[in-house]
């Protein structure tokens, strides 16, 4: 918590500078997400609720249904290579318990060199199975643990090969590294992954998130920054895991909160201090189920969607209302002024 409170309270002064509202764009705009466009669908993990979390043929698919960005957890192994995973412990997600004798009482992934893990298979969780209908990846080997840039790789290669523009939201699951944070930058600098229409970056360490902050302004790039958490409130004033909203927002674009904790007042507050907000983790049983869990965040203005079903939020972004708003005078709206609309950017303020 003291590295907490010294990181927030050097980005309030910058962050009281910047706090004047912000407009929403979607004053002339049939949708109320900051920008006025369509929120983006975000796959979590790839396609987990269908096929093995954080794999390229995972991410192959959540690409084909649809998804605007996938999001990838990543962890270095023991030898310094970033590889895409989210458990602290390889128990959960592979076959790692049939293929090697426990290290230091488990399977920590910091125990592992990367080679090792070449051995392990990313096997289905929960509802995900091996196969999906009507759908063979390109990868030989798409269920392997991947390193970072291997997946970062295979993104491109699907985006070449299809016309497509799906970008990777990147979220550091670890404990504040700035080594690690500085290579997770390197590596997506290295990939080509340098605008905020390709590249997104999250934490629920404040310590990483600032990190990403800064050394996007010491390489001089302009991906997105997302601060994770819970919403609450503290003496009238948001937080989120307990910290400040106004002390942080200085140092990201986005609030990636836990869906049950946002509200339409919430939603409001982020878009006047020029932050979209992302709900995460959406999980429906079904299509039905999307519909009634996305309704009121998508009517108060949600600006993303993670979820392990992006075929399901798909299908609900796709059958918005786009009947469009009319302007004060009742006179329709101008194709122009939506196109001037869709190109508005909001800029990140940073310290």
């Amino acid at each position: 918590m003291q590295r907490i409170a010294e990181f927030a309270a050097a980005a309030v002064c910058a962050s009281a500078l910047f706090a004047l509202p912000v407009a929403a764009a979607s004053v002339d705009s049939p949708y109320a997400t900051l920008n006025g466009q369509a929120p983006i669908v975000i796959a979590h993990r790839g396609a987990p609720a269908y096929l093995p979390e954080n794999t390229i043929g995972g991410n192959e698919l959540s690409a084909k249904m649809g998804a605007d960005y996938i999001e990838t957890d990543v962890m270095m192994t023991r030898d310094g290579v970033l590889v895409a995973m989210h458990d602290s412990s390889l128990a959960r997600t592979t076959n790692v318990e049939s293929v090697y004798a426990p290290r230091n009482g488990g399977y920590a992934v910091k125990d592992f060199t990367y080679e090792e893990l070449q051995a392990l298979t990313v096997e289905p969780t929960g509802s995900g199975r091996w196969t999906y209908p009507d759908f063979a990846p390109q990868d030989p080997n798409p269920y392997r643990i991947p390193s970072f840039a291997d997946m970062l790789d295979a993104l491109t290669a699907y985006n070449d090969k299809n016309g497509t523009n799906v970008g990777m939201l990147t979220e550091g699951k670890y404990a504040y590294d700035e080594a690690t944070s500085r290579a997770v930058i390197e590596t997506l600098i290295d990939k080509g992954y340098t605008t905020r229409e390709k590249s997104m970056v999250q934490s629920f360490d404040f310590g990483n998130v600032f990190a990403y902050s800064n050394l996007l302004r010491e390489y001089g790039v302009d991906m997105g920054v997302a601060q994770l958490g819970g919403i609450g409130k503290a003496g009238g004033q948001w937080t989120i895991d307990g910290v400040l909203v106004s002390q942080v927002a200085g140092h990201i674009d986005t609030l990636a909160a836990s869906y049950g904790s946002i509200t339409k007042e919430l939603i409001d507050y982020a878009h006047g201090l020029g932050l979209s907000v992302y709900g995460w983790t959406f999980r429906p049983a079904d299509q039905d189920m999307a519909f009634a869990q996305l309704k009121d965040l998508l009517d108060w203005g949600l600006d993303g969607i993670i979820t392990d079903n992006p075929d399901y939020a798909r299908a609900v972004v796709d059958s918005l209302d786009l009947a469009p708003v009319p302007l004060p005078a009742g006179l329709p709206l101008m194709a122009a002024g939506l196109g001037a609309l869709t190109a508005l950017r909001i800029r990140r303020r940073r310290a």
